[in-house]
């Protein structure tokens, strides 16, 4: 049972990671902050590299998909795991980046968080 609730889990996170890569190319103004202060939302460049990290994290979605689908439950706790590294690595450099501790801790943090138990509830299934 918790296997398959982990699953179902996972497969959420890799739509909502897919979602959010989308999100770049259709409405660039929401996806720009992250958490970081003074964002160049309207800056060419940036916009450049929101479309690189937009195409990035359309990629990250699908492969937790295709792990989900052609992989075992272990080989999905275990991507799972290696994932969470990317909101850990995102709520630093928010905090880094004096960026409020709301979006370093509840966005990227509890997201972190969600990763990590449903790769170790994939583990353990």
């Amino acid at each position: 049972m918790l296997s398959t609730i982990a699953t179902v889990l996972a497969g959420l996170i890799g739509a909502g990671v897919i979602f959010m890569g989308a999100r770049a190319f259709w409405a660039p103004q929401g996806a720009a902050g992250f958490g970081i202060p003074d964002t160049p939302t309207e800056d060419r460049s940036f916009h450049a590299w929101l479309s690189v990290k937009g195409v990035r994290d359309i990629a990250s979605g699908l492969f937790i998909l295709i792990v989900l689908v052609g992989g075992t439950t272990q080989l999905l706790g275990w991507f799972m795991l290696a994932a969470g590294a990317i909101p850990v690595g995102d709520a630093v450099i928010v905090l880094r980046s004096n960026g409020p501790k709301a979006a370093a801790y509840g966005i990227h943090g509890a997201t972190a968080a969600v990763m990590l138990t449903i790769g170790a509830l994939l583990l353990v299934a």
